[in-house]
């Protein structure tokens, strides 16, 4: 197995123009180096410098992403950012909306300045990146948004209120885009992972009882890791789901289940 996850090809990627938000770290990472190694046109945005990734990445899989500095609350700054990955790649036919904060808070502790930003993070930006990449999705005559959620808000976690209530919410936008676009061949899939072992999440929440306690309520009792979300994104970007769309596809080692 590749340090992707994944050995599988999907040869209608190659060439693709894909744009990934948050792909310089964490699973977006694993995500940029999953399109890269199909030989997608890979472009990403990050509030953090990722130069050195996008280098190591060129080195590595002999195919060099594009990585735009960018504030994904700015919409502006979004929109550009997307623009300019057009005028290198093509019309973009895969957005990945990766990009997420799920720092912890209590209810009573919310004030409207911190709601605004966390919805602007794990919401707006969401819609304003499909927006921006539905006509040149139509004028190509199709393409794949994946917009990822989290099993957080189906296990019904406290501890992060507005961050559950912005993923369930990406969830009806998944299905509303889905439908609304689907006669213009333009397909929208949700991605729901687990609790993936990210440097963030290793630095922050992880600790050995509370890492232990999930595991138990996982059917596979092993750590899920940002290479373990790579190929189900692969997938929803492929013809090879070409008629799957509207869904919520959960990663999580099977803590939830859906149907």
């Amino acid at each position: 197995m590749s340090a992707t996850g994944t050995t599988a090809s999907f040869h209608d990627l190659r060439g693709a123009s894909v744009f990934i938000t948050g792909g310089g770290s964490g699973i977006g990472a694993a995500l940029s180096e999953g399109f890269l190694r199909q030989g997608a046109r890979v472009a990403f945005v990050g509030r953090s410098d990722a130069t050195a990734f996008a280098e190591r990445m060129a080195a590595e899989t002999g195919n060099r992403p594009l990585f735009i500095t960018c504030d994904i609350t700015d919409t502006g700054a979004l929109c550009d950012a997307i623009a300019a990955a057009t005028q290198a790649h093509g019309p973009v036919t895969v957005l990945v909306n990766n990009a997420a904060n799920d720092q912890r808070h209590q209810t009573l502790d919310v004030d409207e300045a911190f709601w605004d930003r966390a919805m602007a993070i794990n919401l707006k930006a969401y819609f304003f990146a499909a927006q921006a990449v539905i006509p040149m999705m139509r004028q190509a005559g199709g393409g794949s948004i994946i917009n990822f959620s989290s099993i957080s808000y189906m296990m019904g976690n406290a501890g992060y209120p507005v961050y559950t209530a912005a993923n369930a919410a990406i969830t009806g936008l998944t299905r509303s885009l889905a439908r609304e676009f689907g006669p213009d061949r333009i397909r929208v899939n949700a991605l729901a992972p687990g609790w993936v072992l990210t440097d963030r999440q290793k630095a922050l929440w992880v600790t050995p009882e509370a890492l232990a306690a999930h595991v138990e309520r996982q059917c596979l009792k092993e750590t899920l890791a940002p290479a373990d979300i790579v190929g189900g994104a692969l997938f929803l970007a492929s013809s090879v789901s070409r008629m799957m769309t509207g869904q919520a596809l959960v990663i999580d080692g099977g803590v939830v289940v859906t149907g």
